[in-house]
């Protein structure tokens, strides 16, 4: 039994079997829990590929399209045109409990619901492409907030399906095997005592047994004596 110091009474037995219940127990909950993140973290994982991909897809057209207006407007006409922002967006975020990880949800709101209010500028001396690339621009945000919000979501729960791996590794390769070979240890050192305890039993039995017979034994032989003197 290493590293473990146990006192080998039935007291301890008794707390360590129900000890060893509680460990049982919280290792398979501890199980449970960790598949089930295993399996949301995996499925978050696949979402994040599937949106990187839409969000760099998307980046790039905008990308383009800034490109091209760039090319057919003057560099002070597009800093203009861009210089004032006429919507605004309000930012809020709240929490969603997903196997005891608290992970983020953010929520988006425009300021006005027209989709015509995201062009700080009028259309007469832009480009079309500029339309173009703002509209795109306008809607690839949404997509990359979504993208932060679950890509952190893969990253709480990374971190938690780490820290109970840990807990699940410790109860099964040390505190469950250690509280088994305490348990296995007492029982063994009660049974020894319980089989001292019969030994000398027995060994008092048989002294009280000799006793009485040697008792038996004197008392038949003066009985005899007496019974010869009386004869004579």
């Amino acid at each position: 039994m290493a590293n473990i110091t146990v006192n080998p009474t039935r007291m301890e037995l008794t707390r360590l079997k129900g000890k060893l219940r509680t460990a049982q127990r919280g290792h398979k909950l501890l199980k449970d829990k960790r598949d089930e993140l295993m399996k949301q973290f995996l499925e978050t994982v696949r979402e994040v590929r599937s949106l990187r991909a839409e969000v760099e897809e998307e980046l790039m057209t905008v990308h383009k399209s800034f490109t091209v207006a760039s090319a057919l407007m003057s560099s002070e006409a597009m800093e203009q045109a861009l210089l004032y922002p006429k919507q605004s967006v309000e930012l809020t975020q709240t929490s969603q409990n997903i196997m005891s990880v608290n992970v983020p949800v953010y929520h988006f709101q425009t300021k006005t619901k027209s989709d015509a209010d995201i062009y700080p500028y009028g259309f007469a001396a832009t480009s079309g492409e500029l339309d173009t690339a703002v509209d795109a621009l306008g809607k690839v945000f949404r997509k990359m907030l979504k993208l932060a919000e679950i890509e952190k979501s893969a990253q709480l729960m990374a971190e938690e399906i780490e820290k109970t791996r840990r807990r699940v590794n410790a109860l099964e390769y040390v505190m469950i095997p250690n509280t088994q070979e305490a348990i296995r240890y007492i029982t063994m050192k009660l049974d020894e005592n319980d089989r001292a305890t019969t030994t000398r039993l027995m060994k008092v039995k048989d002294m009280i047994l000799k006793e009485a017979l040697e008792e038996r034994r004197m008392a038949d032989a003066q009985a005899a004596e007496r019974y010869a003197a009386q004869a004579e």
